[in-house]
């Protein structure tokens, strides 16, 4: 008896407890722009997509923006229109590039038909880049145990000193010569328990891979403290994987002159990249870029169009290069097996 009534107080409270539907704001989705011109010869690119905050479980957070009509007009009133080669990504004709002295305007149409423009941005000299020297950093991680390591790219230049500058530094992707261990494949087992059997393949052991595109951090600064002076400055990096470096890999450095707008936007996004999660930060904040809505000036578009000056500079790094490596990856397997690998060098591999 006792037993039973201890199981009708167990479930009484059970029957008191209603069902809660959370309801939740779907997030603001704001436009944003991602992309820039330089003088060297296009074609270049501007991404157009919307944010989704938080909004349904997550999916779609990043929705790029199709059929819109976008164009680049300069102070001189020649206007450029881009096409779109896949969703969200609009590009330029071929050999357009920005000229010196000029200012650009990105104007936008989305397919709803509301309109948004970018400030003119004005195309400034850069430096030239006059050297390219490097060396081997190791990265501090929270184990001790774990060594990573990587190599650091410097810049070597002369700042004007009749005016003010601002810098720009990005990594195009990097190529490499990827090194594979055919001769180390063996078979998958037939049954669970028959071991794996050599089976070595007779190609191909070197490739070329081209790194695709990906989310990197930058690096700015102002001649504030170098105005008119020679200086060296770390400019990129680039972790020791255990494939890149097994051989020959090429990095491509660009040097953007950008104006005093485009650099107080990078800064801001520089802070807040710098924010350690600590509860003492401040919570993040959307930076405004350059973009505004003709419809609705009130509306915040995220990201900033840049019109530079571009300085690049190549170098081939071996890995004799390097005083200390990484223990390199083994892949066993025909290196054309690893997706983008081609047995032919890309067509601005200029090394023998």
């Amino acid at each position: 008896m006792i037993k039973r009534l201890l199981y009708v107080l167990l479930l009484i409270p059970l029957s008191c407890v209603d069902p809660y539907n959370l309801q939740l704001e779907e997030g603001e989705q704001l436009l944003t722009i991602d992309g820039f011109i330089t003088t060297e010869p296009g074609p270049h690119q501007i991404r157009l997509s919307r944010t989704d905050t938080y909004g349904s479980v997550f999916e779609g957070l990043i929705r790029p923006v199709r059929q819109a009509n976008v164009n680049v007009r300069d102070s001189e009133g020649l206007v450029t229109f881009l096409t779109e080669i896949e969703p969200g990504l609009y590009e330029t004709p071929e050999g357009f590039q920005a000229k010196l002295g000029l200012s650009y305007t990105l104007q936008l149409r989305l397919s709803n038909g509301r309109e948004y423009t970018s400030f003119p941005e004005k195309v400034n000299q850069v430096a030239p880049i006059d050297d390219i020297s490097f060396r081997t950093v190791q990265i501090d991680t929270e184990d001790r145990l774990e060594v990573r390591l990587g190599l650091q790219i410097l810049a070597h230049f002369k700042d004007p000193g009749d005016q003010v500058n601002n810098y720009y530094w990005r990594t195009a992707p990097g190529a490499f010569v990827l090194i594979t261990n055919p001769e180390l494949f063996t078979n998958p087992p037939t049954h669970p328990t028959d071991p794996r059997g050599p089976a070595p393949k007779e190609c191909c052991a070197v490739c070329y891979l081209v790194e695709s595109r990906r989310s990197q951090n930058f690096v700015i600064a102002s001649d504030e403290s170098f105005n008119g002076l020679e200086t060296r400055l770390p400019v990129a990096f680039i972790e020791d994987n255990g494939l890149r470096f097994r051989d020959t890999y090429r990095a491509e450095i660009q040097q953007m002159g950008i104006s005093q707008e485009a650099f107080r936007f990078l800064r801001l996004i520089e802070q807040q990249l710098s924010i350690t999660g600590s509860v003492f930060d401040q919570p993040p904040a959307n930076i405004r870029g350059n973009m505004i809505s003709l419809d609705d000036p009130d509306e915040t578009v995220l990201g900033y169009f840049i019109a530079a000056d571009v300085q690049t500079k190549v170098v081939y790094i071996t890995s004799s290069d390097l005083d200390r490596r990484v223990t390199p990856a083994i892949i066993p397997d025909d290196c054309r097996t690893v997706p983008g690998a081609t047995l032919s060098p890309p067509s601005n591999w200029t090394r023998d």
